[in-house]
Order: structure tokens, then sequence, then C-alpha cells
């Protein structure tokens, strides 16, 4: 993992700057001399920077994802706690850690704290951007603020601007979180129980109804406890508040909740029209989180935009699962 420590502060949409800021990230390959072969990747909102874990279904020789042929990068976002500066980071003005103090960031803080780290690698040109989920929002902005700085643009299942029934679902992940009677306190441990709440009450939303039927369904038709629907949300919280704290994630979640590619720009569809890369767009039938709905939209106005959908009983998550159907509709749609 590497480290970039900005000289000057960074200042942030909405007001005000952040001090001493880290970005950390990963490269996988060699950039070459031409400085061509640039894959940039996006990741989504508990995710890291290492690309090669958790999308490890396009990473390898012949894939998306090629480090014998690419120079991969991906970067921690902004108020992540994987080491780009968040919550549970000092502020160095006062000494402290920020906890529920840290700044209030955007997207598009996200979008230009990675070009930033773009510029001071001096790559100037990106042979793809690809983000799924709220990784497809930054690259949005990237690719919006950029227009002729990345060549190929993949994006899945995201949208334009984070719709009223998504902020609804973040809004009770962060009632869920004010619960915890320890939420307010500024320490890395804070919140946990409210947090294991909190991601429980989205992972339904991250799937579908028939996959937690074929999944979770119980062996007896006489069981009246201890389900398994039950069991797999407890583990997948417990799991959850051992890799990350519950000020970032309430950060994160409210991050989410500023995207609109619009905002400033006139309209929606005028910010998706300064998209200049050949674009591939792709949904899931069963996602409930950003239904198909929204990437048709973007499909619809951004310029040099290919629409696929990909039939699948995992819901959202699914762009971190039907990796194959993924890699072909990349593969055949863009030309890298």
């Amino acid at each position: 993992m590497n480290n970039l420590k900005l000289d000057s502060d960074f200042d942030l949409e909405l007001g005000g700057s952040l001090s001493d800021i880290n970005i950390r990230y990963h490269t996988f390959g060699t950039l070459n001399n031409a400085k061509d072969n640039v894959v940039m990747v996006i990741h989504a909102l508990t995710a890291n920077s290492d690309v090669s874990d958790w999308w490890s279904g396009l990473y390898g020789k012949g894939n998306i994802f090629d480090p014998t042929s690419d120079f991969i990068i991906c970067a921690n976002n902004l108020g992540s706690p994987y080491g780009t500066t968040c919550a549970d980071d000092r502020n160095p003005k006062t000494g402290q850690r920020y906890g529920l103090d840290f700044p209030k960031v955007t997207i598009r803080d996200t979008a230009l704290l990675h070009i930033k780290l773009l510029d001071q690698l001096g790559i100037e040109r990106v042979k793809l951007l690809i983000g799924g989920s709220c990784g497809g929002n930054i690259a949005q902005e990237m690719a919006i603020n950029r227009p002729s700085q990345f060549d190929s643009l993949a994006l899945l299942c995201c949208s334009a601007k984070e719709t009223p029934w998504v902020i609804a679902i973040h809004e009770s992940q962060r009632m869920a979180m004010h619960v915890d009677s320890t939420f307010h306190n500024n320490n890395s441990i804070a919140g946990k129980e409210g947090l294991r709440a909190s991601r429980a009450m989205a992972l339904p939303y991250y799937r579908s109804h028939i996959s937690f039927v074929e999944r979770q369904s119980e062996d007896s038709e006489d069981k009246t406890s201890n389900f398994k629907a039950a069991s797999y949300l407890k583990y997948q919280g417990e799991k959850f508040v051992n890799r990350f704290n519950a000020h970032s994630y309430y950060t994160l979640l409210s991050v989410l909740d500023t995207h609109n590619v619009g905002r400033g720009r006139e309209s929606i569809p005028t910010a998706l029209k300064q998209i200049e890369s050949n674009t591939i767009i792709i949904g899931f039938n069963s996602d409930l989180l950003i239904p198909p709905v929204e990437q048709k939209y973007l499909a619809e106005h951004i310029p040099s935009a290919t629409y696929v959908e990909i039939k699948t009983i995992f819901g959202h998550d699914a762009f971190l699962i039907e990796s194959e159907h993924i890699k072909t509709s990349i593969q055949q749609n863009l030309d890298l």
C-alpha cells in the first residue's frame, strides 16, 4: 500500500477545508513509458483500495484488471477508515480525533481527491475508469470534471443522483446508530452496537427476495426460532464492526446522500452530456437499492453509452459476484 500526503489544504465543496490529508492507495502492475496503460478502480461504500481482494473476479491475466499489461490504481475514498483521512484520524488543528466533527464532504470532493492523486502521479490519461455503486457515482464526477482524461468508463449499478428511496434507507441506518448510547463518545469503539444494527438493516437491500429465499430458507418447516436469515444478518453485522468504525460509516452514508451530478451544472442531463468517454453502463435486474431504471437514465444522457442488463438473483451485490458476466459485457463493449 502507498501513501500520498498533500502539502496544501484541500478545499471542500460545501465550505471549509481539510489539512494534512493522506491518500492511501494500491497499485498493481507497471506503468509503461507512454503512461497509457492505466486502469483506475473506484471502490464502493465499505470496500478498500486492495481491488485484487474484493473484486478478485475481475483481477488477473486476461481479465479487466490485468497486472501483466495494465497499471491498476485504486485509492481509498475520502472518509473511509482504511488509510485516507477519515473520522478516525486526528484533526491537526486541534490534536483531537475528528469523530462526529469530521467536515461534511461530498461525492464530488472524493472525485477531486482521486483526480489530485492522478495529477501527483503524473498520469494524464486513463484507459479505463471503473466503479460500482458508490464507486460509480464518484467515477461519474471524475469523468465530468476531466472529460478528456478517461478513454473508457464502466459504471455499474449507480445513479446520476441519490434517490429519496436510498436516502431514506441511509437515514434509517443513521437513526439506528444514534440509538446507541456510546455513539457520541469520541473514540474508535464508539457506537459498535448501533453500527452492527445499522449494517444489518441495509443488507436485505443489497440482495433480493429470491436470493434470501434460496440461500436462507430453513431445512425444517416446523422451525419457529433461530432462523438462518437472522443468523446471517448477525454474522454479517459482527464481521462489519470488526473492520469498520461507526463514525466513518456515518460519514460515508452522509457523503452518499450528496450525490447529484447536476448540482451547479444547470441540470443532470447537461452534466452527463459532458462525459466524453466511451461508456458501458451495467445494471442488474434484481437490484432493489439502485434499480435498472437509474442506469437506463444514465445511458440515455451520456453521449457514447451502451447499456447492458445482467439477469441475476443477487440484487445490488451482483456487481461483486457476477464477475464472468461483467467481464464479458465490458470486453464486448469497450475497446480496451
